[in-house]
């Protein structure tokens, strides 16, 4: 038996033994999809290079990591502080998660304006399955992605969001993935549904922290939709322990007249891989993608993003950066798909990289499917190194090396950051790239 096929039957029977645990198995079906969910897993098995979304990332270690299933914590969480949380400058209403599992003692849900329920997924499973039921697994494509069907599966607590018609969220809603795994590397399977309803306006941040110490892995999967004229602005902070394993899928549904955002940052993890999908189901949708990535010594991080133009007048925006130093690896695979029917369609899609070392690299691959003939479409990648010019320029001015790079890495990076448009979340970034610039400015001979 090859050591694929014993990593996926080791994951099935981790299933068998923790299922009847799970929140809302005495639910049909739940029951029914958390098997189903199984079953594909098992058909699928781990993507390899042969799979072409994953010809440049290897899960292997995932594959043979033996990682335990993180069980309920104790209340508050083990080992966790207030004062340790990210962001604390930040003014939100706030939703910790440890290890995957809801931490009420940790959390700041006080004073909800009318019309916003947040609770965690274990409580809805548990509890109010029917809430749930005509949204939860509808739209991650979990038939087709093994890492999504193994969410499914096992999916254990997180967020649901819900925003009645008309309702404007007054401030963001942050939800904290923490991780405390240290004596023997845990998997998490967050699992996020947010529900934006007609005319509904929120804003939603995931942020997701871990120890240096521990190579656990997080598998996460978070549901948007975004009803008639609903506006939703997403923010996905990944700064996970140098060790960790992370593997995300963002699925959005928009409908008439919808505007979607993302930002995502990626700084942290060993091993990282984001999936991002977007499908515009009506006309008159708007939506945007800003991503940066930020990788040193030997990580590996994977961006893949598919937007999906069904509909006419729909616009969409695709602006990713990456900056890569000592040995790390970047992935960037950009699809936009224009269908028969989505006549006027206006898409952008832009992803640039720099390298500061000659044993960093990166694999960019914007892609335009365009079957309709009406359309403004274009893309782009680029690959490059400091400007030499700009360097000398400022040297000649007295500034030293170190501090030259930095500059110029700071400008090219910024672009992305600047477009955070929550002051004091752009603020603690803007501070959190500065520290990390610190490495890259004085490695490597490029530039």
């Amino acid at each position: 038996m090859n050591q694929v096929i014993q990593a996926r039957d080791r994951y099935i029977a981790d299933f068998d033994q923790v299922a009847p645990a799970l929140a809302g198995q005495g639910v049909a079906w739940i029951k029914r999809l958390r098997r189903e969910a199984l079953d594909r897993f098992a058909e699928l098995g781990f993507p390899t290079a042969r799979d072409e979304d994953w010809k440049y990332t290897q899960v292997t270690p995932i594959e043979r990591g033996q990682f335990r299933f993180a069980e309920t914590p104790e209340a508050g969480g083990p080992g966790v502080a207030l004062e340790a949380l990210p962001f604390p400058g930040l003014t939100a209403y706030r939703v910790v998660f440890v290890n995957g599992h809801y931490a009420p003692g940790l959390s700041d849900l006080q004073a909800l304006p009318a019309g916003v329920t947040v609770e965690s997924l274990a409580t809805a499973l548990e509890y109010q399955p029917e809430r749930v039921e005509p949204y939860l697994a509808r739209y991650a494509d979990w038939k087709a992605h093994a890492f999504a069907a193994l969410n499914t599966a096992f999916m254990t607590d997180g967020a649901v969001i819900s925003l009645a018609k008309n309702t404007v969220l007054d401030h963001p809603i942050h939800l904290v993935f923490l991780s405390s795994s240290r004596e023997q590397p845990l998997v998490a399977y967050p699992r996020n549904l947010v529900i934006a309803q007609h005319n509904s306006q929120a804003v939603i941040i995931e942020s997701y922290e871990g120890p240096d110490d521990s190579g656990y892995f997080t598998n996460a999967v978070t549901e948007v939709i975004a009803g008639e004229n609903a506006i939703v602005e997403h923010y996905k902070v990944q700064q996970e322990g140098s060790r960790a394993f992370h593997v995300a899928t963002l699925q959005v549904q928009q409908e008439r007249d919808s505007r979607f955002t993302s930002h995502s940052l990626s700084l942290g993890g060993l091993l990282s891989r984001n999936d991002i999908n977007a499908w515009l189901n009506d006309q008159g949708v708007e939506c945007t993608l800003n991503g940066l990535y930020l990788a040193g010594g030997r990580q590996h991080m994977d961006t893949h993003t598919r937007i999906d133009h069904a509909k006419p007048h729909g616009m969409s925006r695709e602006l990713y950066k990456g900056v890569l130093d000592g040995r790390a690896r970047g992935v960037f695979n950009g699809r936009v798909i224009v269908h028969r029917d989505a006549q006027k369609t206006d898409a952008q899609q832009i992803n640039k990289n720099l390298l500061l070392s000659d044993d960093a690299e990166v694999d960019p691959k914007p892609q335009l499917e365009i079957f309709a003939d009406d359309v403004k479409c274009s893309h782009g990648a680029t690959v490059g190194t400091l400007d030499t010019d700009a360097l000398f320029y400022l040297r000649s001015r007295g500034v030293s090396a170190a501090a030259a790079r930095s500059i110029l890495i700071y400008a090219f990076a910024n672009d992305v950051i600047e477009r955070i448009r929550l002051a004091p979340l752009r603020a603690q970034l803007e501070a959190a790239l500065l520290a990390r610039l610190s490495p890259f400015a004085t490695s490597g001979p490029r530039g």
